[in-house]
C-alpha cells in the first residue's frame, strides 16, 4: 500500500503545519507555468524534471515539503529525493492545502 501513496502521491500523516512553523523548504515541483499561475507564499518552483540536477539546492535543509497539484509529482520527487540520500522530506500532497498552512 504505501508504494501506492508514494506513486499517486497521498499527503502523508504528519503535521504539516508544525513543519511548516518550523521553517521547511518549501518546493514546488510543478512546471514554471504552473508556479506562475499561482504559489505558496515563500515556495521555492523546483520542476519534477529538474529535481535531479538542483540536488544542492535541497542540502542542509532541515525540513523539506514537496508539493505539486495533487500529489502525485510530489511523491515522485520524495522518492528522487530519497534516492539520493535525504531522509528529511515529506510529501506534502496538492500546493492549496499546503498553502493553507503558510501563514
Amino acid at each position: 500500500m504505501n508504494i501506492f501513496k508514494q506513486l499517486f502521491g497521498s499527503a502523508e500523516t504528519v503535521d504539516l503545519g508544525s513543519i511548516i512553523k518550523e521553517g521547511a523548504y518549501l518546493v514546488d515541483v510543478r512546471t514554471a507555468g504552473e508556479f506562475a499561475g499561482g504559489h505558496v507564499k515563500g515556495s521555492v518552483n523546483i520542476p519534477l524534471d529538474r529535481v535531479n540536477y538542483d540536488l544542492a539546492k535541497f542540502k542542509n535543509k532541515k525540513n523539506i515539503i514537496v508539493f505539486c497539484q495533487s500529489g502525485a509529482r510530489a511523491g515522485q520527487a520524495k522518492t528522487i529525493l530519497q534516492q539520493n540520500g535525504f531522509t528529511n522530506v515529506v510529501n506534502g500532497g496538492g500546493w492549496n492545502s499546503v498553502s493553507q498552512l503558510v501563514k
